[in-house]
């Protein structure tokens, strides 16, 4: 992102100096340490979710697999929004409103992936294609997490505070919502927006999964 002096577009700092530089490597670092394993379990759960969607296991395997990961998610970002909290307000003009919202933003994300975790229990097994239609029916609600992360996250990850966060280890775990190189605009919502849409097509194949077995055991019936 272009800077003008120590201003940017969707960010400006408190000062130019090297004391404004040290308090974001300081806040970047607390975080991040904090963040680390929650962005490690999300990695996973995604991992797990996407294993899920392509297996051939009956619904009651492939149910299990999704509630745990959904829960897992909603630890997760609920931890990310403790690691926010933790962290204290960042070194930027409005830090205190900065750290409320993203941490609001995250908690959001916490309670939707929540539900989705009691959606998941909440699906009949017993019928395939009753499972497949459940399946689908919570595409929908996916497809409405990328409006949860908002300006907050994406402010939160932007300018020389997304810059410093990217330097850290613990932020720097492959396609995490806060991984520098997953999103090289900085902007850093990979996790709540772009992560979502996989989850969305994961979702939509292990409901195709469960159709085409469907059909396969009524062939088998038939024959």
């Amino acid at each position: 992102m272009a800077m003008a002096g120590c201003a940017t577009l969707a960010l400006v700092l408190t000062g130019c100096g090297d004391d404004t530089a040290e308090r974001t490597e300081e806040w970047a670092a607390e975080f991040c340490d904090a963040a680390g394993p929650r962005l490690q379990q999300i990695q996973a759960a995604n991992t797990s979710l996407a294993e899920a969607s392509e297996s051939d296991e009956e619904p009651e395997v492939v149910q299990e697999v999704y509630s745990e990961s959904y829960g897992r998610l909603s630890d997760a970002y609920a931890g990310l929004a403790e690691a926010v909290e933790g962290a204290g307000d960042p070194p930027v003009d409005d830090g205190e409103q900065l750290r409320e919202d993203a941490t609001a933003e995250l908690n959001a994300l916490s309670e939707s992936y929540d539900g989705l975790r009691e959606a998941s229990d909440e699906l009949d097994t017993a019928d395939r294609a009753a499972f497949a239609e459940g399946l689908r029916e919570m595409v929908g609600q996916l497809e409405e997490f990328g409006q949860i992360g908002g300006d907050a996250l994406t402010r939160l990850q932007s300018g020389q505070l997304g810059e410093a966060m990217a330097e850290q280890e613990g932020c720097r775990v492959p396609g995490s919502p806060v991984d520098g190189d997953a999103d090289p605009d900085g902007a850093g919502t990979e996790g709540t927006e772009g992560g979502t849409a996989d989850e969305t097509e994961e979702a939509d194949d292990a409901g195709a999964d469960a159709d085409g077995n469907e059909e396969e055991d009524a062939e088998e019936s038939e024959g």
